[in-house]
């Protein structure tokens, strides 16, 4: 499918049929997911497809038993995990070294990236910091805090959300990306930490023709949001 199709036809489906999704649709898409841009390529995300028909039903309690999770024939949970910085750095530094990598990009990884994602105790320490050299010349003023990285780990989450709902409508199949769930619960069920945040849980099926959308697409005037400077 042509990909400006894929983005035109992608709607958020609340209803789906029985029909199953072959496991290599998922696959495609979760291939193309992991090729999403994101921060420093520190890549920390997390993709958990539940398939047990147990954790599929608390997961579906979870999402407040709407219609887009209890009708979906596949559920994935899509995770911020800031907590992985640690490991992938250390992988990207390894991968770096035996590339022979410029030494800035060596640097980077392993002097700048522990100062950023690291030493939250001195966090208001960076933030004093960062504004200072910005008086100067223009500087990054973020992350300097826990929160700010969690962010940052979202934020290539969310991305890497959309690469896999627009690969599952290139192959013919509907989605829908939840934020109507109960968080805790969603920790629990996949034994993620606190330092985790779940982004969204998309539910991937066939359209149900009678009731998948709730209505032609609605956009507003695109010179209300795109500006010209």
């Amino acid at each position: 499918m042509d990909f400006f199709e894929a983005v035109r036809i992608r709607r958020s489906v609340r209803s789906y049929t029985d029909e199953s999704v072959p496991e290599e649709v998922m696959e495609r898409a979760l291939d193309a997911a992991l090729l999403a841009p994101n921060s420093s390529n520190m890549q920390t995300w997390g993709f958990y497809w539940v398939r047990s028909p147990r954790e599929k039903g608390l997961l579906v309690q979870a999402c407040l038993n709407q219609g887009a999770a209890r009708t979906a024939r596949e559920l994935l949970v899509v995770v911020a995990e800031p907590r992985r910085w640690k490991e992938n750095r250390n992988e990207m530094l390894r991968i770096l070294t035996g590339n022979q990598a410029p030494q800035f990009a060596l640097d980077y990884y392993s002097k700048l990236i522990p100062f950023t994602y690291g030493f939250r105790w001195i966090a208001p320490l960076k933030w004093l910091l960062f504004g200072v050299v910005g008086w100067f010349r223009p500087t990054p003023r973020r992350p300097w805090s826990g929160r700010d990285i969690e962010e940052v780990s979202i934020k290539s989450a969310a991305l890497a959300s959309e690469n896999f709902m627009l690969a599952i409508s290139a192959q013919g199949f509907s989605t829908c990306p939840m934020e109507g769930f109960d968080e805790a619960r969603v920790r629990r069920l996949l034994g993620l930490t606190r330092a985790d945040r779940v982004v969204m849980v998309i539910s991937v099926g066939r359209e149900n023709p009678a009731r998948g959308v709730w209505g032609p697409q609605i956009r507003f005037p695109r010179d209300k949001f795109i500006k010209r400077v």
